[in-house]
């Protein structure tokens, strides 16, 4: 695809063929900068990992972080690939991990994409019945994890007898015969010493399947989507080409791994550029490791920008000369920005701080977000992009640029990468699709699934409606299988109201669907969970039940001053109070039924 649409020049990036190539060049640039921050005394050589104290090992939250360069995590790559390669992998493995991230994780992936097998990664968060469904459909034969999931684990083991081997990240105990990561990772250094370095040339074929991942759709069951190295480089290149990231940056990593989008974007983008990367202690913690980590940049999901934002503005409002100095902020550094003059991080000098001090970007995906919430962070002074991206496209296929965005598009389409609008309507809205060297090979043993995402010319039909502006940003207006479709031909996008709706103070989450009137016509429903701190803020609503009639009056006012900026068929009919947030993936994306 041509680069014309892009205002500004693309940032240039170097080829690489292969996740292996990428680390080799890697390790030549960037070998003695650190790749990660850690609290791990044993990834990080403070303690042995047979010793006594890491058998007693507690975890410390006082404990500082402490780099890993990227020679030591490359060394260690090679290393555990040597291990596996000479104790359990055989011709055709298919190799699982479950667990959180840790350095064991990144260790595990790279270690086993680079030519030894095909790797899957799991998400920790399901049930135990759906873990072993993974497994099985994916023909998984060894099994790597952490002690967080041993319970899980074991609960499945007799459900998943293909798996030869279990690997286990954490020291087991005595009387298991689980293989413990690091004697494994240590007999692979010892192997290496003596001269064998073949796991240093597995051939690789940059087109075939190497990664396995289960999408986390709402609705449908996951389907395997399989992608290879060409598939993902691909993507890095482009990505980077895009949004300017180097050696310099440091990133928070609070999402989860096994999702494509953390997986490519906060894990081998930082390999690839040079960054370093450290690991947040866990949702609780991300304040606390702000200030620790310091940050250049983040990668989340909405729901965590919006909790953000959030943080900020309660600590503004609970002192009124400081909301008052804060509004003449806003006004004072708008005004200034008109003349190029940019005071935004000296006035807001204080939630600079509170994010580190070194904050320069927040990158939104994984769901549909509100471009005023990402304005309100950039009036702040921390830029703020989303992107849009799908496990069957490795995952970016459109993303929003340092200085060229459109905070209510999901993004340009990345270089070389084709989107168009599948039968738009009158207004040209239809279905985004797109085509290029990022769209995954298909869906695993379903090649029935494969033909009806990929067409005859290659382009991959992603379910999602929408439409190119003038500039070419890609607009998205809901999700083909939610349209809501009235008797009169009109069609209603949830995700349209549902944005609106959530601008309003008492409402937290809402899903909007078609129902059946009386007069046998769809109307619009919205089922909306209200939000408890803005209920009780409001005197006459004060600890009453969510559900209450009192609520509903008010937040049924809320509603129709959401309907007067719709026309009147797109217009809230019936709304239905819960008392209970919507039940979500781990992507942090409501349910849909």
């Amino acid at each position: 695809m041509s680069h014309g649409i892009f205002k500004y020049p693309l940032y240039d990036v170097r080829e690489i063929k292969d996740l292996r190539d990428m680390i080799q060049q890697s390790e030549k640039l960037y070998g003695e900068r650190n790749a990660y921050l850690l609290k791990d005394p044993i990834a990080t050589r403070q303690v042995a990992p047979r010793s006594e104290e890491a058998k007693n090992l507690k975890i410390d939250r006082k404990r500082p972080y402490v780099g890993v360069t990227f020679r030591q995590f490359i060394a260690d790559v090679r290393a555990f690939g040597t291990g596996l390669k000479n104790s359990v992998i055989k011709e055709n493995s298919r190799v699982a991990i479950l667990g959180e991230t840790r350095y064991e994780w990144y260790v595990s992936y790279l270690a086993i994409v680079n030519g030894l097998a095909v790797v899957v990664p799991l998400d920790k968060e399901q049930p135990a019945n759906e873990i072993a469904n993974l497994i099985q459909s994916a023909e998984v034969d060894v099994l790597l994890y952490s002690n967080h999931k041993k319970k899980v684990v074991d609960e499945i083991r007799d459900q998943i007898s293909d798996v030869e081997y279990y690997l286990n990240f954490d020291l087991p105990s005595e009387d298991e015969s689980d293989l413990y990561f690091w004697d494994v990772l240590q007999e692979g250094e010892k192997q290496r010493e003596e001269g064998d370095l073949s796991y240093d040339t597995l051939p690789i074929d940059a087109e075939a399947m190497q990664i396995l991942l289960f999408t986390s759709g709402t609705t449908a069951r996951p389907k395997a989507v399989m992608l290879s190295h060409k598939n993902v480089c691909k993507n890095l290149m482009a990505m980077c080409s895009m949004v300017y990231i180097d050696e310099y940056d440091v990133f928070l990593s609070v999402l989860p791994l096994h999702h494509t989008y953390e997986c490519t974007c906060g894990y081998l983008c930082q390999l690839y550029r040079g960054s370093c990367v450290a690991v947040s202690e866990g949702l609780r913690y991300i304040l606390q490791n702000v200030q620790e980590a310091k940050p250049s940049i983040i990668l989340l999901v909405p729901l965590m920008l919006e909790a953000f934002h959030r943080g900020i503005m309660r600590k503004v409002k609970a002192d009124p000369k400081m909301l008052k100095k804060f509004n003449f902020g806003l006004k004072l550094t708008k005004a200034l920005r008109k003349v190029g003059i940019d005071l935004r991080k000296r006035v807001f000098s204080a939630v600079h701080e509170n994010f580190g001090g070194n904050l320069r970007l927040l990158i939104a995906g994984g769901a549909s977000i509100d471009g005023k919430l990402l304005e309100n962070m950039q009036d702040l002074g921390i830029h703020c992009i989303q992107g849009y991206g799908l496990t069957e496209c490795a995952p970016i296929l459109a993303l929003n640029r340092g200085k060229h965005y459109n905070n209510n598009a999901a993004g340009l389409p990345l270089p070389d990468v084709e989107v168009r609008i599948h039968e738009p309507d009158e207004n040209g809205i239809g279905e985004i699709i797109g085509r290029g060297d990022n769209v995954m090979i298909g869906y695993y043993n379903n090649e029935e699934a494969t033909r009806e995402a990929i067409d005859e010319d290659g382009f991959y039909h992603t379910g999602d409606l929408g439409y190119l502006d003038d500039q070419s940003f890609v607009i998205i207006t809901g999700r083909k299988k939610y349209k809501i479709v009235t008797k009169n031909g009109k069609n209603v996008f949830p995700e349209e109201i549902e944005f609106l709706l959530q601008q309003q103070p008492l409402i937290a989450e809402v899903v909007v669907s078609g129902v059946e009137g009386r007069d046998g016509d769809v109307i619009v429903q919205a089922e909306i969970f209200p939000d408890r701190e803005a209920v009780d803020e409001d005197p006459e609503l004060k600890g009453l039940s969510l559900t209450d009639d009192r609520v509903k009056a008010k937040v049924e006012a809320q509603v129709r001053e959401a309907n007067s900026k719709l026309v009147p068929y797109k217009a809230v009919r019936s709304v239905v109070l819960r008392d209970e947030e919507f039940e979500k993936t781990t992507a942090k994306k409501i349910k849909r039924h």
